[in-house]
């Protein structure tokens, strides 16, 4: 199961299409929408949609292996939980397109070494910066840490607003989803994973 969540978001096989070939498909869908492409506010918009994918989605240009591989193992003994809460993000449903904003909250259990905190919030935007749901997204944040630095265990839990649930559907501003992963100790021992929780409590 791991291994599938792991590379659930990695590229297709197929070939990535050309720039002029991106550039025309949002001509394409701005003609669909009603617009003139070719009108001076839009005759640029093409560009600058596929410029902005190349940097919300350069998280399929990444791999977390990477990210997460530089550990220091002088730790001086040090061998409880490390949390790096109110990691922003900002993701796409792969549903619709649309945005996801929110936080991610990540612990693990150091088993002889650690990571750079930094590296923590770079896992995160690896895997927002692609096409996800939440559900998966969690997952693999979870799976990548444990996977690349064998930690006694990994806790993450993510909060997040759907904007496909404010600006369309039910149309509901303001409501958000919760999503936790659990590997290892936390996923074995509820008083871990409680502690966790409550960690995060007594932090806001």
């Amino acid at each position: 199961m791991d291994a599938i969540v792991t590379n659930l978001k990695t590229r297709p096989a197929s070939p990535r299409p050309t720039r002029e070939q991106a550039e025309e498909a949002v001509r394409v869908l701005l003609r669909w929408a009603g617009d003139d492409p070719e009108r001076e506010g839009l005759i640029d918009t093409p560009k600058r949609v596929v410029d902005a994918y190349g940097e919300l989605f350069g998280g399929y240009d990444a791999d977390p292996a990477d990210v997460l591989g530089t550990t220091f193992e002088e730790i001086a003994g040090y061998d409880d939980v490390v949390i790096v809460r109110d990691i922003p993000f900002f993701s796409h449903c792969e549903h619709h397109m649309v945005p996801i904003i929110g936080k991610a909250h990540v612990a693990y259990l150091p088993k002889g070494k650690v990571l750079g905190l930094s590296k923590i919030a770079r896992v995160v935007e690896v895997y927002g910066r692609r096409l996800q749901t939440q559900e998966a997204m969690t997952a693999q944040i979870a799976d990548a840490i444990q996977t690349n630095l064998d930690p006694k265990g990994v806790a993450v839990l993510i909060e997040a607003e759907h904007l496909c649930m404010a600006m369309r559907g039910v149309q509901k501003q303001g409501s958000s989803t919760l999503t936790t992963s659990f590997t290892g100790i936390f996923k074995s021992d509820p008083a871990e994973q409680a502690r966790f929780m409550m960690s995060l409590r007594g932090l806001r």
